[in-house]
């Protein structure tokens, strides 16, 4: 009766969490939908302007614009900016595993580096690391808007003219396919078209070919204006793509979750009728040997 009863009481703590399991599974469907129609919209945008960033960059006098980088006349060493995107809840898989791996890689490969977290499961895992954290922002899971991104574009930049750090490096999930969520590495600051080049070919684009701008009033007035811009439109895109890629990993870890209890379940529920009819069987046998003896 004892392991009858443990059974019953294992059968209803699953059964509890397949609840939870299929609800957030259902929760997680309904935002990806939501995310996939705003990243339809928000693609297109994502890649025109790093197409058109390039265009402007190539053909510019990049020889003393400090937005391209700037000369070190005081022998410090360098210091870099990553900006890493995860997720503000867990349960998402191996969603924001996957995001501080290629983190903690290029952490490995730049000076000095100092970490800006969106979102608080990154600035949970890397409080304790030994790479300092310059800045946390957090959206309470909710679907970016324009306005986040040009909070964080506006604080990038200030920090970024001001000498806080010399580079700027975007780490977030870039959902090329249901089933293919990567996580991405994106050089926003020094300006470098090779790089943008290089971002846009891996994304599936064609290769851009060099055209020729006339800047009016000059170039560091067209790039003061022009950056801040495209900060926001890359952090944007970024943002939009790593919600949508959050949402299908937990839609699918929910759903993978969802499969495993009900297999315990039926596993649990085949050796509670066992153990049931061996206890039924076994009173019978009580019963008859007791009124054999009777008689």
């Amino acid at each position: 009766m004892t392991n009858l009863r443990e059974v019953r009481l294992r059968m209803r703590a699953i059964r509890q969490t397949l609840q939870v399991t299929k609800a957030m599974n259902l929760i997680a469907t309904s935002k990806l939908r939501k995310g996939r129609r705003t990243l339809e919209d928000t693609k297109p945008y994502f890649t025109r302007i790093q197409k058109s960033m390039y265009d402007i960059v190539s053909c510019a006098d990049i020889s003393h614009n400090k937005f391209f980088g700037r000369k070190n006349t005081q022998n410090v060493s360098p210091r870099s900016a990553v900006v890493v995107i995860s997720s503000d809840k867990g349960l998402a898989g191996g969603f924001n595993a996957n995001v501080f791996r290629p983190v903690n890689t290029l952490c490995g490969n730049v000076q000095r580096p100092v970490l800006i977290t969106i979102g608080n499961i990154a600035q949970r895992f890397f409080a304790n690391s030994a790479y300092p954290i310059l800045e946390s922002f957090s959206f309470k899971s909710q679907l970016p808007s324009l306005d986040d991104a040009k909070m964080i574009a506006d604080y990038i930049m200030s920090q970024f003219l001001w000498g806080a750090f010399d580079s700027v490096y975007l780490v977030y999930t870039y959902m090329y396919s249901a089933v293919r969520l990567q996580p991405d590495v994106l050089q926003m600051l020094p300006l470098s078209a090779e790089k943008i080049q290089e971002k846009i070919m891996q994304t599936g684009g064609e290769k851009r070919v060099k055209l020729q701008f006339e800047f009016i009033p000059s170039e560091d007035a067209v790039f003061e204006a022009l950056i801040p811009i495209y900060l926001q439109g890359i952090i944007y895109g970024a943002l939009v793509e790593s919600y949508a890629s959050e949402q299908n990993a937990r839609m699918s870890a929910m759903d993978e979750s969802s499969k495993n209890a009900e297999k315990m379940l039926d596993k649990l529920q085949i050796f509670y009728n066992r153990a049931r009819q061996a206890a039924i069987t076994q009173e019978m046998t009580e019963i008859i040997g007791g009124s054999n003896a009777l008689m």
